[in-house]
């Protein structure tokens, strides 16, 4: 291949890349959360003080997660007993492995509701500027975990679609696929 055909390539493909990466980020602008912000411990385990899940919201955030492509619920790979982890397939490519966790683990509901999910960085830098979510305590402790958060628990049906547009966002930045809205 000559030199001018390579950089016809490589020049389309740079395109391509530059249309599809605000796409993969993610819409990064949500409301103001109107409930408080939780308290939370500052270490591991990173969880909520004195906050119940509302066990319908729960349920119904692992039902359309469990509908995700490739995406298998089961136990956490890296999180609290009881915490069910949001697995991805095999088949699932991931795009980005340096803000897994642990395993193909991309987030997690603890029993309290909450959940751990790693983000784009600008989309965790949004949740939490608007009230939806805390840093991890160790995001700033590895490269690759700057949008690693703790998504507050979700109290009524409203914020609870704010909070599956974050999971959405997990999944597809860790994925590199696209979800549609629902």
């Amino acid at each position: 291949m000559t030199t001018f055909p390579k950089l016809c390539l490589i020049s389309a493909v740079a395109s391509m890349l530059v249309m599809v990466a605000p796409a993969l980020a993610q819409d990064s602008a949500f409301p103001m959360r109107e409930a408080p912000r939780p308290e939370t411990t500052n270490g591991v385990p990173h969880v909520q003080i004195d906050v119940q899940a509302i066990p319908e919201l729960s349920e119904e955030m692992l039902r359309q997660v469990a509908e995700f492509p490739g995406v298998v619920l089961g136990a956490t790979r890296v999180s609290l007993p009881g915490a069910v982890g949001f697995q991805l397939g095999s088949d699932v490519p991931i795009a980005q492995p340096q803000a897994i966790v642990g395993g193909r683990e991309f987030a997690h509901l603890h029993p309290d509701g909450s959940l751990h999910a790693s983000l784009h960085p600008d989309t965790a830098r949004a949740a939490i500027d608007a009230g939806w979510a805390v840093a991890h305590p160790w995001a700033d402790q590895r490269a690759g975990w700057e949008g690693f958060v703790m998504i507050y628990t979700p109290t009524t049906e409203a914020e609870l679609d704010v909070v599956l547009k974050l999971v959405r966002g997990s999944y597809s930045f860790i994925t590199g696929e696209l979800l549609p809205e629902t």
